[in-house]
């Protein structure tokens, strides 16, 4: 049995399947599928493969278009990585965090620069380790889903603290959403960076992939390409069915058909979607209704993120977390911080993400307002960078990031399996007790195959567990 409770399908060997998502979710079922012996086409809209992990030209550097980091228990990426022949590459870096509060920059990048911290009282301070100390020993979540993030976290750091730490970093993630929120979802942050620190040390040691995500993907599609898995890069998928019979365009048999943006009619055996839950009745128009209104309950927050080349560093902090409100923007990702600014031709490349719900205005705007906030924002928090200093800015902006991990939001999860023969859905929708990083998305890749019943064949998967740098 799956970890859905559901028993899988009747899937063989052999059969043909399509897996509709050609990011990093899509490409790990794509493998494991060929793996098994099975005929994989893979469809991705976009003209190239990674979705939120593929990378960009940037001025002089191509790079990864939203920012990423590797932690030390990333088991299951770091597991990927190594069939890859990647992770032997990793670099570990000791990185810096930066607090900007009430118009200053703070380091809080250890015990006594956190213990100087001016914003908050030494008991506040106290209140705070105690509740992130609780956090992290707390194993099961399904009792913190049934709670609200507000009411809990003041609970135990007070309700000065909440202010004036919790609630800016909330806000930052969930803006306003995160008054429905459960407290699951600070135990999945807190759970993550924890796990990142050394244990004695204490210490944040960081991991990056020279190349970056450009790297991993084209060694990715490699891999797919000599298991013999089909990639179909800048080709849209208009509709998934399920059908019987003879297409009547000479089409091979399946019980699946899929309609792709040129009107052309594929059968398979099975399909596996992985687009975003919102998306999922347009896509399959066929399911029955409590199956549409499941997927279309999910709401996500989107993010506009803003790519930023500079030609000087800024303060050399990896994360500088924001909790002043007059920043139009929820962070600071000082990559050149943690990556080797070599690989960015000695620049400095910052990440600047504005977490917002659906709808939010901020998503029309055009690309020369964003910069031209933005910057004014950059250069109040750091206030000797010049306009000069900017060798490139670029702007994404992505509607379905984050599902919003709402109180007892396990429960209301469409499941992996539909009610229609032969689909399948797969996405970060399903993952319950997460904050949604890459780790995560290959975890859910690799537990879906249990889910969809595609066998694996022996070896299919590395056993050895990665070593972790001394």
């Amino acid at each position: 049995m799956s970890d859905d409770g559901t028993t899988g399908t009747d899937a063989v060997p052999g059969e043909r399947w399509a897996v509709v998502g050609g990011g990093l979710l899509g490409m790990t079922l794509a493998l494991r599928l060929v793996q098994s012996g099975h005929e994989v086409v893979l469809y991705e809209r976009a003209p190239e493969l990674g979705g939120l992990a593929s990378a960009w030209q940037l001025g002089p550097i191509h790079w990864d278009r939203h920012y990423h980091v590797t932690l030390l228990s990333d088991t299951w990426l770091r597991r990927l990585l190594t069939e890859l022949d990647l992770e032997q590459d990793l670099l570990w870096v000791e990185t810096r965090t930066g607090v900007y509060s009430e118009g200053e920059l703070h380091s809080v990048s250890n015990t006594v620069e956190f213990l100087r911290f001016p914003a908050l009282a030494l008991l506040d301070k106290l209140r705070l380790g105690g509740t992130i100390f609780l956090a992290s020993r707390i194993r099961d979540w399904r009792r913190l889903e049934g709670q609200d993030v507000s009411a809990w976290l003041t609970r135990w750091s007070g309700k000065r603290t909440f202010e004036r730490f919790w609630l800016p970093l909330l806000r930052a993630k969930l803006g306003d959403n995160y008054q429905r929120t459960s407290a699951a979802f600070i135990w999945a942050v807190i759970q993550r960076l924890y796990a990142a620190r050394r244990t004695g040390m204490k210490k944040e040691l960081f991991g990056y992939l020279p190349g970056g995500y450009a790297r991993v993907l084209a060694r990715f599609a490699e891999v797919l390409a000599a298991e013999g898995a089909e990639l179909r890069t800048g080709t849209s998928v208009v509709s998934v069915a399920s059908v019987a019979g003879d297409d009547g365009d000479g089409g091979d048999d399946g019980r699946v058909q899929v309609v792709l943006g040129d009107g052309n009619r594929q059968r398979f055996d099975h399909a596996v979607l992985t687009a975003p839950a919102p998306v999922i009745p347009r896509l399959v128009p066929t399911l029955s209704a409590e199956e549409s209104r499941q997927h279309g309950a999910i709401e996500y927050q989107g993010i506009v993120c803003a790519s930023v080349l500079l030609n000087r560093p800024l303060a050399g902090f990896y994360v500088t977390n924001i909790t002043d409100g007059f920043v139009p923007f929820t962070g600071v990702i000082e990559m050149s911080a943690l990556v080797d600014p070599a690989e960015f031709g000695g620049h400095t490349l910052v990440y600047l993400p504005r977490y917002v719900a659906e709808g939010d205005p901020v998503m029309q705007l055009d690309d020369e307002e964003i910069e031209r906030t933005f910057m004014v924002g950059l250069m109040r928090m750091y206030p000797d960078l010049r306009l000069d200093d900017v060798v490139a800015f670029r702007i994404s902006r992505v509607p379905f990031v984050l599902p919003i991990p709402t109180i007892g939001y396990s429960r209301r999860v469409p499941p992996i399996t539909t009610s229609l023969p032969g689909i399948h859905v797969v996405n970060s929708a399903q993952i319950v007790n997460g904050t949604l990083n890459v780790n995560e998305t290959v975890q859910l890749a690799e537990r879906a195959i249990d889910v969809i019943g595609a066998p694996r064949r022996a070896g299919s998967r590395p056993q050895p567990r990665p070593k972790v740098p001394s």
